[in-house]
């Protein structure tokens, strides 16, 4: 009866032993996926608060709009920029020294009369944003298209395994055997599949890191500190920008803000940093498992349903 019991398991294999093999499979390819990523968003060691740029802190913290923003604040503060009437940029002065690719093609966009908030879609801004983006990515501050792909291969691989399951729960059903645990197990692998695949940071830990160093030092920069802006001069205004948004901007030249239909952007809570620059957890952990044991039996399978 054994024998003949065996002839009729799904592909050849009974369920139990396809389940725990299964089971086993997932669990180390999942713990070699999370081991995987953990390395990729870990970034460098943080670099020196000083070793980064206002307009690099503002990407890192908001994106490439917040890095416009605050190069814009950088070229008003200065007398390089104004708007008109019809609220379209302009020139008002030349390039202060010092000034950053950003700040020649903001400037030279502002002399093209673009609307602000059109800047980051004028191919000189683009191509200004595109190279700060890569050079913070070459300083593992940013998630890349390269580490983004290295990211997302785990998932597929776990897809990969998905589909066997899916393989066998079909298999198992047309052969009548109980498949009930290898689905929980497939559903608990695919809720992994999912968060892994679609949850990935902007930034690396090491660029959360930089911010949280940053913040705390330059807390008399935000809006709800009231700074005298003047007194910190152009790069203390690029700076609150960078890490506090638009709100800085408003804060220090609200007919200009207003004027050239800047968004204003709300604070966090307390006043403590730019609401749009959150980076989505690194550390999402899960894990699948089957809820319940086989019982005992013989190669045909398992009482109350297995892996097909």
């Amino acid at each position: 009866m054994t024998g003949l019991a065996a002839d009729f398991d799904t592909w050849g294999v009974p369920s139990r032993t396809f389940l725990i093999l299964y089971l086993v499979a997932a669990v180390v390819l999942v713990t070699g996926v999370l081991i995987h990523r953990r390395a990729l968003l870990a970034g460098r060691s943080a670099p020196p608060a000083d070793q980064l740029s206002p307009q690099q802190v503002a990407y890192l913290n908001g994106g490439a709009d917040l890095a416009v923003w605050t190069s814009l604040s950088v070229l008003r503060s200065q007398g390089s920029i104004g708007v008109q009437p019809d609220r379209r940029l302009t020139t008002e002065g030349p390039l202060p020294s010092g000034a950053t690719p950003l700040d020649r093609a903001v400037h030279y966009a502002a002399a093209q009369h673009t609307p602000a908030r059109q800047l980051s879609s004028t191919e000189w801004v683009d191509r200004a944003l595109t190279e700060l983006r890569d050079g913070l990515d070459q300083r593992g501050l940013l998630i890349g298209a390269n580490r983004r792909a290295a990211l997302r291969l785990g998932p597929l691989l776990l897809a990969a395994l998905e589909l066997l399951g899916v393989f066998r729960i079909i298999a198992g059903l047309a052969n009548g055997r109980p498949v009930w645990y290898l689905v929980l197990v497939v559903i608990g692998l695919a809720v992994v599949t999912t968060l892994l695949f679609v949850r990935v940071p902007r930034r690396t830990r090491a660029a959360d890191a930089a911010l949280r160093t940053l913040r705390p030092r330059n807390r008399h920069l935000s809006p709800a500190s009231n700074p005298a802006y003047a007194v910190y001069g152009a790069t203390g205004l690029a700076m609150a920008v960078a890490l506090y948004g638009t709100a800085s901007l408003w804060a220090m030249d609200p007919a200009f803000a207003q004027q050239a239909e800047i968004v204003r952007q709300p604070l966090t809570g307390g006043g403590g940093g730019y609401t749009g620059g959150s980076s989505c957890s690194s550390g999402t952990t899960a894990g699948a498992g089957c809820g319940s044991s086989c019982g005992g039996g013989g190669g045909g399978g398992c009482g109350g349903g297995c892996g097909g």
